[in-house]
Formats: C-alpha cells, sequence, structure tokens
C-alpha cells in the first residue's frame, strides 16, 4: 500500500518505494517539502487530476560532468556561435515552454499549473535555475532544475529549433563543472541522455554521493 502524506514535513523511508519507484502521494509541493524531497532524492512526477506521486527510482540515471561526451557535429554547431546562453535570466518562460511544447508520443504534460508555481517559488527562493538559449534575440530553448549542494537535478528541457537545447545543455554542464558539481541527476534513462555519458547507478550510490554533496 502506498503511503500518504500528511502535514509532517518528512518522507516515508526510500527502500520502501515500489518497483517503479513510486514512494508516496499527496502532501504538498511547498518549497520546504521540495527542498526536502531533492537532498533525499526524491521528485514529484504526476499528470492533472492526480494526487501528487513521489519517486526515487531505483536505478537512478546520472551524469558525472567529467565522463560528459560532445559529439563533433554538435561542437561545431555550438563553435558556429549561432546561439547565445544564459543562466535565470527568463526561469518563467522557460518554465512555460517546457509545459506547452509538443512532444512526439506524449499526450499532454506532468508540468500542472500546480508544479509551475511551486517551481517558480523555488527559484525565487534560490533553489531552482534555468538555462535560456537565444537566437536573434528570441528564446528557441532552455532547460531547467534544482540545485542541491554539489548536485544538480534536471527536471525539463525544450526546444523550439534543432540543436538549441543541446546547446543549452551543453553549457550547463561545462558551468556546473567550473562550479565544482559533482552529478547531474537525471532521474529517468533515455538513450538520448546516454548519448552524453549519462549511465545508470544504483539507487543507493546515488543517495550515498548526493549525502555527500549536502556536507556543509
Amino acid at each position: 500500500m502506498i503511503p500518504q502524506l500528511t502535514r509532517e514535513l518528512s518522507f516515508p523511508p526510500i527502500h520502501t518505494a515500489g518497483p517503479e519507484g513510486l514512494l508516496a502521494f499527496g502532501g504538498d509541493l511547498s518549497v520546504e517539502r521540495l527542498v526536502l524531497a531533492y537532498r533525499s532524492g526524491i521528485f514529484p512526477w504526476y499528470n492533472e487530476g492526480e494526487p501528487i506521486l513521489w519517486f526515487s527510482p531505483d536505478p537512478r540515471l546520472v551524469l558525472f560532468p567529467d565522463d560528459f561526451k560532445v559529439s563533433n557535429s554538435l561542437s561545431r554547431v555550438i563553435a558556429s556561435g549561432r546561439f547565445a546562453v544564459t543562466w535565470d535570466e527568463a526561469f518563467q518562460l522557460v518554465l512555460s515552454h517546457c509545459k506547452d511544447i509538443e512532444r512526439p508520443g506524449q499526450e499532454g504534460t506532468w508540468i500542472t499549473d500546480e508544479m509551475k508555481e511551486a517551481y517558480t517559488a523555488l527559484h525565487k527562493a534560490g533553489h531552482a535555475h534555468s538555462v535560456e538559449v537565444w537566437h536573434d534575440k528570441e528564446l528557441v530553448g532552455g532547460l531547467y532544475g534544482v540545485t542541491v549542494g554539489k548536485c544538480f537535478c534536471g527536471e525539463s528541457m525544450f526546444a523550439r529549433v534543432s540543436n538549441a537545447s543541446k546547446v543549452g545543455f551543453v553549457w550547463l554542464v561545462e558551468k556546473l563543472k567550473a562550479d565544482g558539481c559533482e552529478m547531474i541527476d537525471c532521474q529517468i534513462a533515455t538513450d538520448h541522455l546516454k548519448r552524453f555519458g549519462a549511465v545508470e547507478i544504483a539507487r543507493e550510490c546515488f543517495l550515498r554521493i548526493l549525502g555527500a554533496s549536502n556536507i556543509p
């Protein structure tokens, strides 16, 4: 039986998560609960009309910055100077595009209005950040995520033109590496991210690295 969260700011033990990583449902999306969730290796993921669902999958897809791979073709796109990239200049706009962009094979979006409000609050509190990719002063791609110590938890990305989100991701990894980031949490395995060097690791290993990143 899946535990239901109460007003108490806590989560069930991680090892009680089901086979797909579902740990609990309910609760709220307050800044305090979201910060606790990410520091504990947990994230919310649910559809409109559903209760809030909290996940901690095993294995976990992560990218270690030193193992990052960039194809020659993408390197040429970056070198061309076609795109300009910024940090935290248009968080809400990036969030809106991630919410509204059409994704082949998917119906609707998991970024509900409630989630949008919650991550906007998380951004204002200094925990959530965005990367914006521009072409001719138009926002054509971007991504956002949550910083937890020396870990960056990626949430969503979008592209309105070819390669825009990839360029933003490369820029992000380079920035995070320069800032001393130890790990990028990609959450669920995809072939796209694996081509960049992301690998699946056991949840126990993920939590151990995440815990080490949170030491003041």
